[in-house]
């Protein structure tokens, strides 16, 4: 439980750092240059680590097409959460990014093969009211951001679910591999479609290679904590992240706070947990 406890620490404070780097990126770069540059960096990072660890030999290519489902999904979803943290508030983009395992509780009866339970559409539900409470959308004029930032939870939800399909079958070092090399041709191909790719400045390139290093390092602490106890004990943890993100918003980018957004967060949470609750007693029922 400790152990869960810090490394699922080192998950939030890097998720955090990407988050306010990202910002700082998007006075220069759109969302496309900074998926370039950062899957570069993430796929020298992964080749570097592989090697030094001896995992290069794990990499194959076997169920090819779902990495590549799995990667396209994560690429519009990333995509879509830089481009709503240039527009909105941290802390109302890491709040509807909550949804994502609600989502991936209605999707999983259909590419994973589980039942749709009243209790999982109960909780889509209640997840939806609160994405009402956090965006409180204005339907003749919805903001963007808030769109794009629930949105990217769905991309994200689909990534956990061929995620969940491919650690059947490759290790980490596999996934992460044709995580970052698929991203790079992806944003290569949508970042150069009109032939004007922006180089970063002395002054980005930090803020670049912190979202490369922030992005890897947030997904193999969390992977790590999960490893050390289970998802009902710390999923709820990254809950944590959301003061954290609001109040970096405030200090670094005069961001106001909205006791809303925590109200919104708050319901999401709640019906993340009764969700993640269920499946642990399930799955002790199993066992």
């Amino acid at each position: 439980m400790p152990l869960a406890a810090l490394w699922m620490a080192g998950a939030i404070l890097s998720f955090s750092a990407m988050a306010v780097a990202g910002r700082a990126v998007s006075i220069e770069l759109d969302t496309f240059e900074l998926m370039t540059y950062r899957s570069f960096i993430s796929v020298l990072l992964v080749l570097g680590i592989g090697a030094a660890a001896g995992t290069l030999g794990q990499i194959s290519t076997r169920d090819f097409g779902l990495h590549s489902i799995r990667n396209l999904s994560h690429f519009t979803g990333q995509n879509l959460w830089f481009a709503a943290i240039s527009m909105i508030p941290l802390a109302q983009v890491v709040a509807l990014e909550f949804t994502s395992p609600i989502w991936v509780a209605l999707l999983a009866p259909l590419f994973l093969g589980e039942r749709l339970t009243r209790l999982r559409i109960f909780v889509a539900i209640v997840g939806f009211f609160g994405i009402l409470v956090v965006a409180r959308p204005d339907l003749s004029n919805i903001e963007l951001g808030s769109a794009f930032a629930a949105a990217s939870a769905i991309g994200f939800a689909g990534s956990a679910i061929a995620t969940k399909r491919l650690t059947r079958h490759h290790s980490i070092t596999c996934i992460l591999f044709w995580l970052a090399l698929m991203q790079l041709c992806f944003g290569l191909i949508t970042a150069g479609w009109d032939g004007n790719v922006a180089w970063p400045s002395v002054a980005v390139m930090p803020w670049v290679v912190m979202v490369a290093c922030s992005g890897l390092g947030a997904h193999f602490c969390l992977t790590t904590a999960l490893r050390h106890a289970p998802a009902v004990v710390v999923m709820p943890m990254d809950f944590a992240r959301l003061p954290l993100v609001a109040l970096l918003g405030v200090l670094l980018f005069q961001e106001a706070l909205d006791l809303w957004v925590f109200v919104g967060a708050a319901i999401i949470f709640g019906a993340n947990y009764l969700n993640i609750a269920a499946e642990a007693r399930r799955n002790r029922a199993l066992t």
